[in-house]
Formats: C-alpha cells, sequence, structure tokens
C-alpha cells in the first residue's frame, strides 16, 4: 500500500497562494489515482481535485476550478497541490488520500490518507 504525508500548510492572509505536496511512497505509483480534499471540524471531506499519476488530465471542485491546481512530479514522487487567491473560505485541514485504479470525486472510494496539513487564511 502507498504512504502519503503532506506538507506546506501554514498561515497566510487573504490573496496569498501556498503549495502542498504529498509524498508518495510504496508502491509503484503509475497504478494509482490520487486526490486533495479539505474538511472542517464537525463537516464532511470535500472534494478539490483529482488525477491519475499516469494521467494529465485533472478534475476539480466547483468551490477551487479556476484558482487551484493539481500537479505531480515524477522526479520526486509529489502530489502538489498549488493555491491561489486563498480566502478565509479556504480554511481547513487539507489531506492527501490515493486508490487504485481511476479517479473519483469521493472520499469512500480512496483508501489511503495522509495525517492532514492546516491551512489558515487570515483577513
Amino acid at each position: 500500500q502507498v504512504q502519503l504525508v503532506e506538507s506546506g500548510g501554514g498561515l497566510v492572509q487573504a490573496g496569498a497562494s501556498l503549495r502542498l505536496s504529498c509524498a508518495a511512497s510504496g508502491r509503484t505509483l503509475s497504478n494509482y489515482a490520487f486526490a486533495w480534499f479539505r474538511q472542517l471540524p464537525g463537516l464532511e471531506r470535500e472534494f478539490l481535485a483529482t488525477m491519475r499519476w499516469s494521467g494529465s488530465t485533472a478534475y476539480y471542485g466547483d468551490s477551487v476550478k479556476g484558482r487551484f491546481t493539481i500537479s505531480r512530479d515524477i522526479a520526486k514522487n509529489t502530489v502538489n497541490l498549488q493555491m491561489n487567491s486563498l480566502s478565509p473560505e479556504d480554511t481547513a485541514v487539507y489531506y492527501c488520500a490515493a486508490k487504485t485504479g481511476g479517479y473519483s470525486y469521493s472520499d469512500r472510494y480512496f483508501d489511503t490518507w495522509g495525517k492532514g496539513t492546516q491551512v489558515t487564511v487570515t483577513t
């Protein structure tokens, strides 16, 4: 099973950018699809973006389309989330997730998760 470790979260002001990274190890990544979700306490996880390691097509949730970009770095074995034009509504814990096979928008199909990284956006 693949292991995931997120990094790159932090405290920023509204309008700033952040780049989250998810280091993936343990398996042949070409068999996996990856996604980013976020979650506020007491709420369900919100889908942000997904892509297959072996493909270039990415899909986004409506709340982040045009502001966030998911990508992979083959040399570093990371899946990244570039976040631009951040607002306080983006404050949450951000999670990287993986599953074998094709991509998905639903967290119920992802069986491997990182521990999450906190993103806080202030006014």
